[in-house]
């Protein structure tokens, strides 16, 4: 979903700390120029996955849109690293807003904590012992007692990560959903998750917290030791992410769920 064209007289090139990302950040700086960041009308990002989402984070609100080039690992939410035709690739790019998640964990001392996430809110246990828990969609009980290594609540842009290799569903950029899948389910057995609309508080209660401990984690920020968290999506918050026409988001999408 194109949000607007962007300005492209000035460029932020950042890169993470892989020495082919800065390799590839010099190279584009001299060749293209480099502005700082809080001047930027675009930021170009040279990395993986992880790097995007804290791009993601550091630009939230700023009205920049970030355009993510693969230098690193993952790189489902970057384009094709290529020198040539940047300019001609900012200028046609599509640009989409995604929304996070916020997070709300009280952990076993009773200290509050929050937290934003643009890929997934995730609950894990600590120990060998499975952990249990009790799901509530806007204030009603679905599950009493989950048994499970964990659970995650994905966005749209989340949902080709950490959920899909729990074997949650995909979900396109622009659906009003998130998922809400376990990890390694014991009880129910049979229960694989649910799609819920996004405007809904996810509400996750850890039963028997001291013997089965559990932690909480919003993209790169954990809490151990939580009691409850909640999760719903942050409708004042959003960041801008740009992709390559012929590789936009909702393609990727769909080529997902046709490989094998």
């Amino acid at each position: 979903m194109d949000v607007y064209r962007p300005k492209l007289d000035n460029i932020c090139f950042l890169a993470s700390a892989s020495e082919e990302a800065e390799a590839a950040r010099r190279r584009l700086s001299h060749i293209y120029g480099s502005s700082p960041a809080d001047h930027a009308d675009v930021i170009v990002a040279l990395g993986g996955d992880g790097f995007m989402l804290q791009t993601l984070h550091r630009f939230m609100n700023s009205g920049k849109p970030i355009y993510g080039m693969h230098r690193g690992t993952v790189g489902f939410l970057m384009n094709e690293f290529r020198i040539e035709g940047l300019l001609d690739r900012l200028a046609v790019a599509e640009v989409s807003s995604i929304r996070p998640l916020i997070m709300k964990a009280v952990d076993v001392a009773g200290t509050a904590h929050e937290a934003r996430a643009f890929n997934e809110v995730s609950l894990w246990r600590q120990t060998y012992q499975a952990g249990r828990l009790k799901l509530s969609i806007d204030g009603v009980i679905r599950l009493e007692d989950l048994a499970c290594d964990g659970v995650i609540v994905a966005t749209p842009a989340g949902s080709t990560a950490y959920n899909l290799s729990a074997h949650g569903p995909i979900i396109p950029l622009g659906a009003p959903l998130l998922a809400v899948t376990p990890i390694s389910p014991f009880r129910p057995r049979r229960w694989r998750g649910a799609l819920v609309p996004d405007r809904a508080l996810i509400r996750l209660e850890v039963l028997e917290g001291n013997k089965r401990p559990m932690s909480a984690a919003a993209d790169h920020t954990e809490i151990r030791d939580v009691r409850e968290v909640t999760v719903r999506q942050d409708r004042h918050s959003e960041s801008l992410i740009m992709f390559d026409p012929e590789h936009s988001w909702e393609e990727r999408i769909l080529a997902e769920q046709f490989k094998y």
